[in-house]
């Protein structure tokens, strides 16, 4: 975007069943797009329409939050799927989730990654080429949101497919500019404060502190805010007020 404006994104409809995750309704109050499970590494067909209602009622986007076929692990460990295999997988949950948010009167504006695969495509050439594969046979006008410098990114602007460079407010980066591993010390963020003043920094300047305590250059046309993670509506709250504060316009990217 214009350094002045961002996208803020969140995963979504991640409960299942009598199991709940996370407080959609609260999260979608302040969020602009809306990462959607798909069913694979989450979500059930009545939580994933009843989300899609929500973003409608909301006026946020609604993107497909594709993942592996993962529920036992949340998709969030590495699947040695085939290409070919995964490309069906994608288009499938595509299908499924566009086909319940037009039910509700929306429709699916852009796909995520989750997980597992999100952090895959970041360097695995046969897996972002066989989603972004899917995503082309689908609907080429679909943009692609990812991590800057991702294969995933690569292979969509490759493709002609729109692609969205992506930062994490509430998690760690490496020297590197990758997001430290989950089982890593400082992969992830608590501090709302902390993370609201990090997130008007990267919009502002296009830079973020390292682990290491090294400055990185980040790209972001969106900011992504974990649903799930502990205290996750006090920090998307803490981040929208603080890029009000300074001035910078939210608004969706799709």
């Amino acid at each position: 975007m214009d350094g002045r404006a961002v996208d803020l994104n969140s995963d979504v409809g991640e409960s299942f069943g009598r199991w709940v995750l996370g407080d959609d309704a609260a999260v979608l109050a302040e969020v602009t797009s809306a990462n959607v499970a798909c069913g694979f590494h989450a979500g059930d067909p009545s939580t994933l329409r009843r989300t899609c209602a929500l973003a409608v009622e909301r006026d946020v986007v609604i993107g497909a939050q594709v993942g592996y076929r993962d529920l036992a692990g949340f998709g969030r460990r590495f699947l040695d799927v085939a290409p070919d295999e995964l490309t069906d997988d994608v288009l499938y949950q595509l299908g499924a989730l566009d086909a319940l948010a037009r039910a509700t009167g929306g429709r699916v504006a852009y796909l995520k990654p989750h997980g597992a695969l999100y952090n895959a495509t970041v360097h695995h050439d046969e897996q972002a080429a066989a989603v972004v594969r899917a995503v082309r046979e689908h609907d080429p006008s679909l943009p692609v949101l990812g991590l800057p410098g991702s294969a995933l990114l690569g292979h969509a602007e490759a493709a002609g497919l729109r692609t969205v460079a992506e930062a994490f407010a509430d998690r760690g980066y490496a020297p590197d500019g990758t997001l430290v591993r989950r089982d890593r010390p400082g992969a992830l963020l608590h501090d709302p404060v902390e993370v609201a003043a990090r997130v008007v920094r990267l919009v502002t300047e296009g830079v973020v502190t390292a682990v290491d305590g090294t400055d990185v250059q980040v790209r972001a046309d969106s900011v992504c805010v974990h649903g799930d993670s502990p205290g996750a509506v006090a920090m998307a709250q803490a981040v929208r007020a603080a890029l009000d504060a300074a001035g910078i316009a939210v608004r969706a990217f799709a």
